[in-house]
């Protein structure tokens, strides 16, 4: 299996698991939009099975993002849920991350960003990947691919940091990015856009 065919089976594979948890029909019955964001997005999923949703209401009401949470914790397949208030920080928003456990016994993150609409940070995760999407060629996406392909499994760096390496820095190797990573500190992800 190539790289692409692995980066297209994970995209089908969580489009599947959205569909058989329900999780965004959950989120629209309180009145949410959820847009799908990051790796699912732009077909770059390779072996961190992360499902990035960012959520949106007018308000950030804690019971009803509770009730579409005890909905998804319903399901047998939902291993761990870990929940983090920042609705009194500037980002305004509670944060869900769901582990979820396929049939073949592989783990899936769900990072469920729930954000008040009219937010300092509404809409940027959104521009982001829609950049890095207009900016990706098969070369750049092959880079990108393979990186996250040769990453040690017990290296955790965002993939927005791989992205921000291929696309800004020219960098086309794990090891290269490894290299270019040791003076080119990212500190802050909300503020990088390619």
């Amino acid at each position: 299996m190539t790289i692409f065919n692995l980066a297209e089976h994970n995209r089908q594979a969580a489009w599947k698991i959205l569909d058989d948890t329900g999780i965004i029909q959950a989120w629209e019955n309180i009145d949410a939009t959820v847009n799908v964001v990051g790796s699912l997005k732009s077909g770059l999923m390779m072996k961190n099975r992360d499902i990035d949703l960012h959520i949106y209401t007018d308000q950030l009401i804690l019971s009803e993002s509770f009730s579409v949470i005890e909905k998804l914790a319903k399901n047998r397949s939902i291993k761990e849920i870990h929940y983090i208030n920042q609705i009194n920080t500037e980002e305004e928003c509670i944060e869900w991350h769901v582990l979820y456990e396929d049939k073949e016994m592989i783990r899936w993150k769900f990072d469920m960003i729930h954000i008040r609409r009219g937010s300092k940070y509404d809409g940027f995760v959104e521009k982001v990947t829609d950049t890095i999407i207009k900016q990706l060629n098969s070369e750049t996406k092959e880079a990108i691919l393979r990186i996250k392909f040769d990453m040690p499994d017990n290296c955790q760096i965002p993939g927005i940091e791989i992205y921000r390496a291929v696309l800004s820095g020219g960098v086309r190797s794990y090891n290269e990015f490894m290299d270019w990573r040791k003076d080119n500190l990212f500190t802050n992800s909300m503020e990088w856009i390619p």
